[in-house]
């Protein structure tokens, strides 16, 4: 167990409990759907941003950053930026692909949207067997955020703390005031992901060319030193996908 501080990002999809629920007897093509569109977004995670966990329609990543450190915060907004023309590229090509399929889920794929959350503070991250867990209030708040009044279907919602860290302008970002359980009244910042900054901020990914890391699609996310973690990831989308064939 040790303590430290980083950005938490929480990447959900807008429109799934509803794409789920009210699709008894496409359950099977819906979570497909679903696992491509996730992964499709995973695809642009960059180390050190780190995938934690899955969580249904949604998923946590993380990067650990020293206090001041603004590249990292920008790296960290550029990823989520990039995060969104993934999840509509892929949007576009499952919906031709599944085109000739007349099921609820396979109609209504244009139905569902993004949404990313992003936080910083400081927390704790421990090992539980194989899986490396994240503890502290920062990572209850960022889960928090994803229940709020935001009138929109795809933003991207920071705290003060997130924005504050990259150094942003905030004349293209919303105020947007929010009363989370357990953390009162808090002051953030909504904004389209287009319309985050591009600060021209050169992002090393372990010596790897980034010109053709972005033609490929690499899951470069974990480093290259952890291919089983990375192996195991893609076993489990496996698995996944083979159980509801």
């Amino acid at each position: 167990m040790r303590p430290s501080r980083a950005f938490l990002v929480v990447v959900d999809i807008s429109g799934y409990t509803r794409f789920i629920t009210e699709r008894t007897l496409t359950l099977a093509h819906a979570e497909q759907v679903i696992t491509d569109l996730i992964n499709a977004v995973l695809d642009r995670a960059r180390h050190p941003m780190v995938l934690n966990k899955l969580e249904g329609d949604a998923a946590l990543l993380f990067r650990e950053a020293e206090l001041g450190n603004t590249e990292a915060a920008r790296d960290v907004f550029a990823q989520v930026r990039d995060f969104f023309p993934a999840f509509h590229e892929r949007l576009v090509r499952l919906r031709s692909e599944r085109s000739h399929c007349d099921c609820d889920a396979c109609s209504n794929i244009a139905d569902l949207k993004l949404k990313a959350f992003v936080h910083v503070g400081d927390i704790v991250i421990k090992q539980v067997r194989q899986f490396e867990e994240l503890a502290g209030e920062p990572v209850i708040l960022v889960h928090r955020m994803m229940k709020n009044s935001v009138d929109r279907r795809e933003y991207v919602l920071a705290t003060e703390e997130a924005v504050s860290g990259a150094a942003f302008s905030v004349d293209q970002f919303q105020v947007h005031d929010e009363d989370l359980d357990g953390f009162g009244t808090l002051r953030l910042w909504l904004i389209d992901s287009a319309d985050i900054p591009e600060m021209g901020i050169e992002m090393s990914i372990a010596g790897a060319d980034q010109t053709h890391v972005r033609k490929t699609g690499a899951f470069l996310h974990l480093p290259a030193a952890a291919p089983s973690i990375m192996n195991r990831f893609r076993t489990m989308l496996s698995h996944i996908k083979t159980k509801i064939h």
